[in-house]
């Protein structure tokens, strides 16, 4: 055994981070274990201030690469600028029994290198869905438990927004805001004038628009409005592990790192009826450790969460950690992201718009709020954006001087709108271990999670709504589109999987209570999306935060109070 932590943190995103940060700001003693490389800010992002004819290929990704990572470079972020934060098709293998894309980043930060970092707070509505549809269990939170955590996340991260005002999307604490262009102001105009219940937002986002001594003291600076994001930001402008939670963890000299530190199992005592540590598999030479704490903290993303607790099998808990129940693996949820529209916009010829604005336009949900669609379950957003297509080609001439000047010219606006829907929790949609090992001795995790007719209908709905207010806009050749039958679009590359380890009263129906603890192995806490009873309809990231800040501080109580 090594030496006695206070805590084990598994995993170095978003959630994991936020709980180190949360228990080494209180003193204790943080040992966070991650499977991937180091990712140090600002150092270790190479490609952050190239040019385009600075790579190979304009930054596109060689046919080479694209054919031995087929799955990964799925992944709208994935280019020759950034694929050294994705893992590759190889490195850790499993087994589809329905198609599910699974987008992984092994390093210091994991994902939060890569999110689209859009932030807005579930409200009451969402914890009560559950119990509105009655579709699965109740959550064992409400909002009021979570509001003033998500305010303590907000104030640190930092968040560019408004104060909207509006019921089902509670205002965040904000600072800045980036704006609409022309022909956004003019759709969102419209759509409040012709839809009273539909409210046309600027997106919230963990880009700095402006800055606070918080964000300062973090070293960080205002957001630059780049949009090269994914590469690595060495301003500081938006939030990630890397610039912000895990830097301040470091100063205060409770936190040991250990990178390319596989965890295998959480290690369970029979006698003692907690877990005691960890056993961790070293990425490099195979070799494995273990590790001992008080409290051991779950953040290794959603499906490897499941994993983990699905291989950490005992005397107690055949069937994995906490599974008494055998609700383990279940209840995998995600967001429909199937439905999207295209238009275009006559006029406007005389507009452009500055920067490359790093959020868009969000209609908060306005169906199944607080009446029921009898057409489908669940709630969905709605996101556009209005922009100027690329410059235009003279029908003239393709050679000469016509052709020259044309390409100093913008072309035509088009408008991009999609959903982003709740999909249902359903017992079927479900991963397990299975009987073949991938490179590192584990158990392969094997995926079966799908869509649903909900998730059809809510697309059709959304295909409705969103027609009905691009017209009324003045927008032309609408074109909708169903990204899974015509572009092969499946579960799992939204990157919004959740659950299988969820949250509830009954430890019958859930694995965690209301603080994020296993039932039946109080010392393990789950805080990634993998706690998730249901998906609400917004990016979730914000939430895991809160959850994962407030679990935290709930935890240092109990140990404080010898409880743990």
């Amino acid at each position: 055994m090594e030496e006695l932590f206070d805590v084990i943190v598994v995993g170095s995103g978003i959630s994991g981070s936020w709980a180190t940060k949360e228990f080494c700001e209180k003193g204790l003693k943080v040992l966070l274990l991650e499977r991937g490389r180091q990712v140090e800010h600002i150092k270790d992002y190479p490609t952050a201030m190239l040019d385009p004819w600075e790579f190979p290929y304009a930054g596109a990704v060689s046919l080479e690469k694209k054919k031995s990572n087929p799955l990964i470079s799925k992944h709208y972020n994935y280019s020759d600028a950034t694929s050294h934060f994705y893992i590759t098709d190889d490195e850790q293998a499993y087994i589809q029994e329905k198609p599910f894309d699974w987008i992984r980043g092994y390093q210091v930060g994991g994902k939060s290198l890569l999110w689209a970092r859009q932030t807005q707070r579930w409200s009451q509505f969402e914890f009560d869905n559950p119990k509105f549809f009655k579709t699965t269990v109740n959550w064992p939170i409400a909002y009021s438990d979570l509001s003033p955590w998500y305010s303590h996340v907000e104030k640190f991260v930092g968040i560019s927004g408004k104060k909207d005002g509006i019921e089902n999307l509670p205002d965040c604490e904000v600072v800045g805001s980036f704006e609409m262009n022309a022909v956004e102001n003019h759709i969102s105009t419209a759509i409040r004038k012709n839809f009273p219940n539909r409210f046309p937002i600027i997106g919230r986002t963990a880009n700095l628009a402006q800055i606070t001594d918080t964000q300062k003291q973090q070293g960080r600076g205002q957001c630059m409005a780049r949009s090269l994001c994914e590469r690595g930001c060495p301003f500081g402008g938006y939030f990630s592990a890397n610039s912000s939670t895990l830097p301040v963890a470091k100063k205060t000299g409770n936190l040991t790192l250990k990178t390319d530190s596989i965890v295998e199992k959480i290690i369970y005592d029979d006698q003692l009826k907690k877990a005691i540590g960890v056993v961790a598999i070293d990425a490099h030479t195979k070799e494995k450790k273990q590790y001992k704490a008080k409290i051991i903290f779950l953040n290794a993303s959603t499906l490897n969460s499941n994993l983990i607790l699905l291989n950490s099998t005992s005397e107690a808990f055949p069937k994995g950690l906490g599974n008494r129940s055998g609700m383990l693996g279940r209840y995998i949820i995600f967001h429909n992201y199937r439905g999207k529209i295209q238009a275009k916009i006559a006029g406007f010829e005389d507009k452009y718009y500055y920067g490359k604005r790093p959020t868009q336009v969000f209609i908060p949900a306005f169906e199944n709020i607080k009446t029921k669609n009898p057409n489908f379950e669940g709630s969905y957003l709605i996101a556009f954006s209005a922009h100027r297509e690329g410059w235009r080609r003279s029908l003239d001439s393709q050679v000469g001087p016509l052709f020259k000047d044309s390409l100093s010219e913008p072309g035509e606006w088009r408008v991009s709108m999609m959903m982003q829907g709740e999909v249902v929790p359903v017992y079927e949609n479900h991963v397990r271990l299975s009987q073949e090992k991938d490179k590192y001795g584990l158990p392969k995790l094997i995926t079966s999670v799908a869509y649903s007719d909900n998730d059809v209908s809510m697309m059709q709905d959304f295909f409705k709504s969103g027609h009905e207010m691009l017209e009324k806009s003045g927008c032309t050749s609408i074109q909708m589109i169903d990204q899974h039958h015509e572009l092969g679009r499946q579960p799992g590359l939204e990157v919004h999987e959740m659950g299988g380890v969820r949250m509830g009263n009954n430890p019958q129906s859930s694995i965690l209570n209301k603080y994020n603890q296993i039932h039946d192995c109080p010392n393990v806490f789950v805080t990634d999306g993998a706690c998730m009873a249901s998906a609400g309809n917004q990016n979730p990231s914000l939430t895991f935060m809160a959850l994962s800040a407030r679990a935290a501080n709930y935890a240092f109580e109990q140990l404080r109070e010898g409880k743990l």
